[in-house]
């Protein structure tokens, strides 16, 4: 899981966006293998936060972010999306947007 901050006034953009997200970025997550892909919103005292979640089915994770991040519809809807977050200051401190959690229950 991954959270960053959401601006208040590109919120309704982000969801826009997300409504009706470009093909081409869908068929990155998948033949990247990415499933189960989710983000959430979240307003914690008056400030908007994401939060995603996705599953990795592949065999080399950090090649298959370097093609998805490579991918020139991908980059250009993170053009698009990357406006409307708010990093946390670790993530901007890496010139990143999204902070990774630290996963501390799971199940199958």
């Amino acid at each position: 899981g991954m959270v960053t901050g959401l601006k208040p006034e590109k919120a309704a953009y982000y969801r826009e966006l997300h409504a009706d997200t470009w093909a081409g970025v869908l068929a990155a997550i998948k033949q990247y293998n990415i499933r189960n892909f989710s983000i959430y919103l979240k307003e914690i005292d008056g400030k908007l936060y994401l939060f995603s979640y996705y599953e990795y089915i592949g065999d080399d994770y950090d090649a298959d972010m370097k093609r998805i991040a490579a991918d020139t519809i991908t980059q250009r809807w993170w053009r698009e999306t990357a406006p409307c977050q708010l990093p946390l200051p670790e993530a901007a401190a890496n010139g990143e947007i999204w902070t990774p959690m630290e996963e501390v229950f799971h199940t199958d």
